[in-house]
């Protein structure tokens, strides 16, 4: 289980991440939409994680931590627990490197993404909703079974290899005046303001969470985690709640971070897919929501913002799409 006194990365183990996963993950585009920077009023720059490996950023930080393991570690096998991409990324990252990999995965949780992690070759388990059944689930396993755990935020090379995404971002468009990315765990947020942080100009670094589940926005507020909500949103990948650790970088490296409410979200990720033909989940609309909720606070600035995942269940684009509140 986590460390008792958590260690924080540093800019240092992103740029080794990058050179660990060179070859396995993928250079992902940073495109551009000339019509949403004239709706947002501000230059737009998203950095496309919808087309990584495993259709998330999560396989930045799943290969990295996988291939971190020593030789003894990863032949015991990976145990995680998530409610999709994560898990998709480490199986495809445990197959990569030849070993077991066990997925928790709570109920609920979208058949597409379960589908994905049964073809990458992962044992997966199921669990009632909510963070701490996936704790006490993954707690037997490793008790049962041994194994070494991969916790989806709560781990250093999980971090470090998710802050990779801001560090080609930046490589490839030189300077921002913000960079945005969506916050449930943490890892993406930390790992990238860990990276905003290393450049020679100020960036301003804001994470994008659904009112649903503004748990990070909160704690931030109240100066700890909190770990006791159940999340209420569309963005299944943003359900998770800051760890210690991710809590520490945040307060320590972001700005702030702003909300949307699901109806946003849907129609910044309509947006998206009409705009751009570009398919992303809604947890990945949710910091364009959030641009174009404060058009003041974005007018004329350079934004970037990383686009995590696209994967989505074709049964729930349907539902989303159909509701009045979608913006279809």
């Amino acid at each position: 289980m986590p460390e008792a006194t958590p260690r924080l990365p540093a800019i240092a183990d992103v740029r080794q991440a990058a050179a660990r996963i060179a070859g396995h993950a993928h250079v992902t585009p940073v495109l551009r939409s000339h019509g949403l920077d004239a709706l947002a009023g501000c230059e737009l720059l998203f950095k496309c994680e919808n087309l990584q490996r495993a259709g998330a950023f999560k396989f930045r930080g799943a290969c990295n931590a996988v291939l971190a393991l020593d030789d003894e570690a990863a032949r015991t096998g990976v145990v995680t627990q998530s409610s999709g991409n994560h898990g998709a990324a480490i199986a495809l990252a445990c197959k990569l490197r030849g070993i077991p990999a066990t997925v928790v995965v709570p109920e609920g949780a979208p058949q597409s993404k379960l589908d994905a992690i049964v073809a990458y070759g992962a044992r997966l388990v199921r669990c009632a909703p909510g963070m701490a059944a996936r704790d006490a689930a993954v707690a037997d396993i490793l008790a049962r079974e041994g194994g070494t755990l991969i916790h989806p935020f709560d781990n250093a090379e999980v971090i470090a290899g998710q802050g990779t995404a801001a560090l080609e971002l930046f490589g490839h468009v030189g300077t921002l005046d913000v960079l945005m990315t969506p916050v449930g765990g943490g890892g993406l947020l930390s790992g990238s303001a860990l990276v905003a942080r290393a450049q020679a100009d100020r960036v301003e670094v804001l994470g994008a969470e659904p009112e649903g589940a503004r748990d990070a926005h909160d704690a931030l507020e109240i100066g700890r985690p909190i770990t006791d909500r159940s999340a209420d949103t569309v963005c299944d990948g943003l359900r998770g709640h800051l760890a210690q650790r991710t809590y520490d970088l945040l307060e320590r490296n972001i700005d702030g971070i702003l909300l949307a409410d699901d109806s946003a979200v849907l129609a910044a990720m309509r947006l998206v897919w009409t705009r751009m033909k570009l398919l992303v989940e809604p947890s990945s609309a949710v910091p364009l929501a959030c641009v174009l909720a404060n058009p003041q606070r974005f007018r004329g600035r350079r934004v970037g913002i990383i686009l995590s995942g696209g994967n989505v269940d074709p049964a729930m684009a349907g539902q989303w799409f159909s509701s009045p509140d979608s913006g279809a």
